[in-house]
């Protein structure tokens, strides 16, 4: 009888021994961080693979005790795809509310007027995916569907803002956070505009990527629109020198008269009308201007050399500023 507390007093040690042992391990802090590491977890990766990879990072001493509480507790479902950056010893809680917290991103600016080349290539470089990846979507007829894009493909559509996506992010995720975006500044107001027109919803677009490609200056975006308006309705060609860059590879912007005759499918100098695709992803200026343009009868212009414009009514008041101003 004397020795029954013993037992007991044993029992209960051995029972609640390696539940204390457990409690202060993943309380712990774990090992010193001697530079920052950057964790990234794969989407529809297990948590016992990434605790594995956080022992071999020297972030947890014990990786199983980690996966079993995390089962336990079911956090193991809460774990976020993305990367998560440690700069400072953490414990394994601390880790694992790291790890089902939001991941941290990466801010990537598109500007307005890029093509759809420039765009993929500015978003590998930024360390989003091959650009391989990113054309083998926009190339995709059922990609392009599923986004009501026109078969011809995204050029025009690619809206130009600040995004932050974690550096993991699919490539699919990209493109179609990119195109959400257009139609969220391409609204029901601005679709209305182009109706009064007499534009498509496409039409527009593709002249908003010539005004923006044109006015260097946000005061003379609707009148660039104007004249490009102005001459549709008369059935004149546009004669638009980005339209006709568009089609030529390189990057010299210089044009020769004989670039100006070249047949082309977007040159305008060549081809009646819009060009069939927009040649640039315009922002929201533009696409506004597009569908408003100002009220005037101007339907030509030409660059004074210092980024603005000399806007004319007849041939004769254009050719005068072409001699004035080259």
């Amino acid at each position: 009888m004397r020795r029954a507390p013993w037992i007991v007093g044993a029992v209960l040690a051995a029972a609640v021994g390696p539940g204390v042992w457990a409690y202060v391990e993943l309380n712990r802090v774990g090992p010193p961080v001697a530079a920052p590491v950057l964790v990234t977890i794969d989407p529809g990766k297990r948590f016992a693979d990434v605790a594995s990879e956080l022992r071999a990072r020297g972030l947890v001493r014990h990786p199983l005790l980690l996966v079993g509480w995390a089962r336990v507790t079911r956090r193991d479902r809460q774990v976020r795809a993305g990367e998560f950056l440690v700069t400072t010893p953490l414990s394994p809680l601390g880790l694992l509310a790291r790890l089902t917290a939001r991941p941290d991103v990466h801010q990537v600016t598109i500007p307005e007027g890029l093509r759809v080349q420039d765009v993929v290539a500015l978003l590998a470089g930024a360390g989003f995916g091959a650009e391989e990846s990113f054309f083998c979507l926009l190339d995709d007829p059922a990609f392009l569907a599923s986004e009501d894009l026109p078969p011809e493909g995204a050029e025009g559509y690619l809206f130009p803002d600040t995004y932050d996506f974690p550096l993991a992010t699919p490539p699919e995720r990209i493109l179609r956070a990119m195109l959400a975006r257009f139609r969220e500044v391409f609204t029901a107001e601005l679709a209305a505009g182009a109706t009064r027109l007499g534009l498509s919803v496409h039409e527009a677009v593709t002249l908003a990527s010539l005004v923006e490609e044109e006015a260097t200056r946000p005061d003379e975006r609707r009148l660039v629109a104007a004249v490009f308006v102005n001459r549709l309705r008369r059935g004149m060609p546009l004669q638009s020198d980005p339209t006709v860059l568009y089609d030529r590879d390189g990057t010299d912007r210089r044009l020769t008269r004989a670039d100006l005759r070249r047949p082309t499918p977007h040159n305008t100098y060549t081809i009646p009308g819009l060009p069939p695709t927009p040649i640039a992803n315009p922002g929201r200026a533009a696409l506004e201007a597009a569908v408003d343009p100002v009220p005037v009868d101007h339907l030509y212009f030409v660059a004074r050399g210092d980024g603005s414009h000399q806007f004319s009514t007849t041939l004769a008041e254009h050719n005068a500023a072409v001699a004035r101003y080259r």
